[in-house]
């Protein structure tokens, strides 16, 4: 499968494309773009639902005037929808897999070792901070931002709630920090495919990213610090957390051998081990400590079918908290008259909605609009929908802070309507590459925009692959997180601005290897 899958992105990358019938007219184009915006966000806006049924209504308004109006055949469009699809059977096995890890890691202690260790070491005031630096050194050893909140994410979101810290704020960090440590990994795919699409290498392209990432995140990291003073300035509820260790201790090994199957997942991803093997690994590791631990085949197989119910902090908040106190004092050995009832229901409230999840079967929903949203990207993209509106683009563009702001909206902008991460690197990426050698533009400044928007906004969005990922795993909808992803917001806007400043410019020197860092050209200078 991941053969078939790098053989269609190698078609996309060549620029291969069917030539069948005509191009769009902008108008076509742009009509079809503001029929599918229209549809996303009245159905998620106005009528609160899901994605998935107005991204089919949109594949299938696009696959009409393509054959109407533009007479391209059925097979074609059939087949640009399978070979998009194709492209993220790789995100589906790996979203199915961490499904599986998710809950057989919370079945064997490892989830709830990692929250119970980290409410021990980890203060509020420097959470947020904590979250960011430890999700970007994580992504930057294996780079992947999938396994990095697929693991120690979760974890997490366990301790930050623990430590009285709103969800999406720290879904927010913790994937500002793995995108952070993707973005610049030389181990991640888009690292890789960003520079291969603007024509320069890969060390030179992370070398370039460091003029809009490293500023950036300093500035995240000064305001997780004056965000954790808000946390911090108030008494810490060791009620709180007592209530959670030892609900968590009473339903689950709490062990530090429970560390280890995280380790294995992470030394394998740092030893360039495949995504899918490496994760699975994962999911070994857990079903083995299950095992050990007791659990029995049929509870496995239906956890890593249909994910963990935590029992314990399900019964506790059915019977309400009124019984709470006894429950609680059985537990500790304490006397009913010492236990407070209003901390330990809180904690049995947190727990059941942060360790009831995963599963394969958790999946489906994220899987299921990745392949809508692919699908209506297929069509745009085969079709020329895009290109044209690309092309537009770019004649209007007449200085370097333009052309860098129209890569980074249209990078956005694929991002929005194909739903797809590595169509907005692939799509722009060959639009862009003959300007940006005709003004004398480095490559390496195309390969760095590439990916200030493209991999970074792409979680921003709820029906894209990864913000539909990054939803699903750390169980904060993308909307509510997206304020506090600082990263993958600022950065974008940063790029455009240092480029209007006439910062970090990179200019194709005579010799074809070199470079020059300028406001002008070199011949202006």
């Amino acid at each position: 499968m991941e053969s078939q899958v790098t053989d269609k992105k190698d078609e996309i990358r060549e620029g291969t494309r069917e030539q069948e019938g005509r191009m769009p007219t902008l108008f076509e184009a742009l009509a079809v773009l503001v029929f599918a915006c229209v549809c996303i966000l009245s159905a998620i806006q106005v009528w609160e639902t899901d994605a998935h049924i107005p991204l089919v209504v949109s594949s299938c308004a696009a696959s009409v005037v393509a054959m109407c109006r533009l007479k391209i055949r059925w097979a074609v469009i059939e087949d640009a929808m399978l070979s998009s699809i194709l492209m993220g059977m790789q995100a589906c096995l790996i979203l199915y897999t961490v499904g599986m890890l998710i809950g057989v890691w919370i079945l064997s202690g490892v989830v709830p070792s990692m929250i119970y260790y980290g409410l021990d070491i980890i203060a509020p005031g420097i959470f947020l901070m904590a979250a960011l630096i430890i999700c970007g050194v994580v992504s930057l050893a294996t780079g992947t931002s999938w396994g990095t909140t697929g693991t120690v994410g979760i974890a997490l979101i366990g301790v930050g709630a623990g430590l009285g810290i709103p969800a999406p704020v720290s879904a927010g960090f913790i994937i500002s920090g793995a995108y952070l440590g993707d973005k610049m990994s030389p181990l991640s795919d888009t690292t890789n495919l960003a520079p291969a699409m603007a024509g320069t290498d890969l060390f030179q392209h992370i070398r370039a990213m460091c003029w809009t990432s490293v500023p950036t995140f300093l500035i995240v990291c000064v305001v997780g610090i004056v965000m954790g003073v808000k946390y911090s300035g108030g008494t810490l509820d060791t009620d709180a957390i007592n209530a959670i260790q030892t609900l968590m201790d009473t339903e689950f090994l709490i062990s530090p051998l429970c560390l280890i199957p995280p380790v294995i997942v992470i030394g394998l991803a740092a030893m360039k081990m495949p995504a899918v093997p490496s994760i699975f690994a994962g999911v070994i590791a857990g079903v083995v400590m299950a095992i050990v631990e007791g659990v029995g085949l049929g509870t496995l197989f239906d956890v890593l079918q249909n994910g963990f119910v935590a029992d314990l902090p399900a019964k506790i908040v059915e019977l309400g908290a009124e019984e709470t106190a006894g429950i609680m004092a059985l537990l500790t050995g304490a006397s009913v008259v010492g236990v407070e009832a209003g901390p330990a229901f809180t904690a049995a409230e947190t727990l059941k909605e942060l360790l009831t999840r995963g599963g394969l079967q958790s999946m489906n929903w994220t899987v299921s609009l990745i392949i809508c949203a692919l699908s209506f990207g297929g069509v745009l993209e085969r079709c020329g929908f895009i290109e044209v509106i690309l092309d537009t683009v770019l004649k209007g563009v007449k200085t370097v802070g333009g052309l860098i702001l129209s890569v980074i909206m249209s990078c956005f902008l694929t991002n929005v309507l194909t739903g797809d991460q590595y169509i907005s690197l692939v799509v722009p990426g060959r639009m862009f590459k003959k300007r940006f050698e005709e003004v004398g533009l480095h490559a390496r400044m195309l390969s760095r925009s590439l990916e200030d928007s493209g991999t970074l906004t792409s979680a921003l969005i709820p029906w894209n692959t990864c913000g539909a990922y990054q939803s699903t795993t750390l169980g904060v909808p993308t909307v509510e997180y997206l304020p506090y992803a600082i990263l993958n917001w600022l950065n974008p806007i940063l790029a455009v601005v240092i480029t209007y400043l006439g910062i970090g410019v990179a200019w194709k020197a005579d010799n074809a290897e070199g470079f020059v860092i300028s406001r002008s050209k070199p011949s202006e200078s």
